[in-house]
């Protein structure tokens, strides 16, 4: 699969960097697949293209403040004084360390991506505010590290009070106080994304009711955003048809809503993916690897509502995948044309 054909030019004053004040005046592009066109909408006007037999389905992962800032100990080593060995610690530069996700049993060893990588070698120790202490144990292949941290109690905790909202790259701002509740769903519950689940920022508690009495069903996920949103695509993963683990659930109610609905529509690529995973692996939870590239034979996923992403991505991908990708990189052509706001903080795709 070559990533050139899923390459578009996007003018970086497209790129949003705010929310919008109103959550739902976002503008919704329609691309109707079987029809070959699209669309200007609003996405106030979602509950028109939803009905009796409809189950919308929504990722409720939470985003919990990832950002983590502290000082380098330095590494510890041996020096010989007066005879005797003795440690020696020296305080260096700053550290931004980006949480993803925990991977020991006692919840205080995580993966993170650390700056400066070069200098952050294992065996170095982290000081966070709070007193709060770390060390790099391993390192990733893809240049991740683990890091465990000395800590008694709940780690999330402490995050909460010294950690930032990690807003993505091409944001070129700093978190602010606001961040905490806009870059954040309406319906969030599940602490442990990273990111967020950035098509279903737009809801609002009046959109939702509108799509309960239009007649549709709505259902619940959850997927915690990681790695895979943070690092491009290697052409390993490409050839093994995997991208990094993310660990889902979908609990029993909103299993049999699925089952039961005519149509399916996921909210999100992280909403497609768990939803998919679930119906290969034939279990409602677990880690999935999924990767959806062209070809993909979606056996639940009926329409989707979505951002548009970067391209070159496994989320460009997946969209082709599901809209095909001549028709889908002409509705992106015509997204940069017509304006829209892109990635995060900007507006949707819905396609039927």
């Amino acid at each position: 699969m070559d990533l050139a054909q899923f390459d578009y030019h996007l003018p970086e004053e497209l790129i949003a960097q705010e929310p919008l004040a109103d959550r739902a005046a976002s503008r919704m592009l329609v691309v109707y697949r079987n029809e070959n066109r699209w669309e200007d909408r609003t996405f106030r006007e979602l509950p028109l293209f939803l009905g009796p037999g409809d189950c919308l389905v929504l990722n409720d992962s939470r985003v919990f403040p990832a950002g983590l800032f502290g000082h380098r100990e330095g590494v510890h080593s041996l020096a010989v004084g007066k005879g005797n060995p003795k440690r020696q610690e020296h305080l260096s530069g700053q550290v931004e360390v980006l949480l993803l996700r925990p991977v020991s049993a006692d919840g205080k060893t995580w993966e993170a991506l650390v700056r400066p990588g070069r200098k952050m070698r294992v065996g170095e120790r982290v000081r966070f505010p709070g007193e709060l202490t770390g060390e790099i144990v391993a390192r990733g292949e893809y240049g991740e590290r683990q890091i465990r941290f000395d800590a008694e109690g709940d780690l999330f905790d402490r995050f909460e009070g010294i950690g930032h909202i990690p807003l993505p790259p091409y944001i070129k701002r700093d978190d602010a106080p606001s961040d905490r509740e806009r870059y954040q769903t309406v319906f969030a519950r599940e602490r442990g994304s990273v990111a967020a689940p950035t098509a279903g920022l737009h809801f609002t508690p009046k959109v939702l009711e509108g799509c309960r009495e239009a007649g549709a069903e709505i259902a619940y996920v959850t997927l915690h955003v990681g790695l895979g949103t943070f690092q491009p695509l290697h052409e390993e993963q490409i050839a093994a048809g995997k991208l990094h683990p993310e660990w889902f659930h979908i609990g029993d109610s909103s299993v049999a809503q699925i089952r039961a609905a005519h149509r399916v529509i996921a909210v999100g690529t992280t909403s497609v993916r768990s939803i998919e995973s679930a119906e290969r692996s034939g279990t409602p939870q677990g880690e999935t690897e999924i990767f959806i590239q062209p070809g993909f034979e979606f056996r639940r996923v009926g329409a989707m509502l979505t951002n548009f992403h970067l391209p070159k991505t496994s989320l460009v991908m997946l969209v082709c995948a599901f809209v095909g990708r001549e028709l889908a990189m002409r509705a992106y052509a015509h997204a940069v044309e017509a304006g829209y706001r892109f990635y995060s903080y900007g507006d949707c795709m819905l396609v039927v």
